[in-house]
């Protein structure tokens, strides 16, 4: 029960991590690129200041939801976790689909 326990904490620290519309406009913009981005581009492509940027794209590393590569002086950002990238893409399916207003299928299990 301690195992499962430990397990269900950190499921929570990561939807946690995952709350902040930041860090999903972040890893969306990762999502969509077809290579990684360098700080700079990533402000950019969200319009987010650079500081901000900054610091949610630590806390998605230390989360290892992005990994990190220096080349040359730029340090470039990619997504690093596939089931990150599921969960998220299957969580914007559901907004589409709730915002036309459409009923859920009533067979899914």
């Amino acid at each position: 029960m301690q195992d499962k326990m430990k397990i269900i904490e950190e499921v929570a620290a990561i939807y946690k991590v995952l709350s902040n519309e930041r860090r999903i406009l972040i890893i969306t913009s990762l999502m969509d690129a077809d290579k990684s981005l360098s700080v700079n581009q990533i402000c950019e492509e969200t319009k987010l200041d650079q500081p901000v940027a900054s610091k949610q794209l630590g806390i998605l590393y230390k989360y290892q939801i992005v990994c990190k590569e220096k080349v040359g002086t730029s340090v470039l950002y990619g997504v690093d976790d596939p089931h990150v990238v599921e969960m998220i893409s299957d969580m914007i399916q559901h907004v589409k689909h709730e915002m036309v207003g459409k009923p859920h299928p009533k067979n899914l299990f």
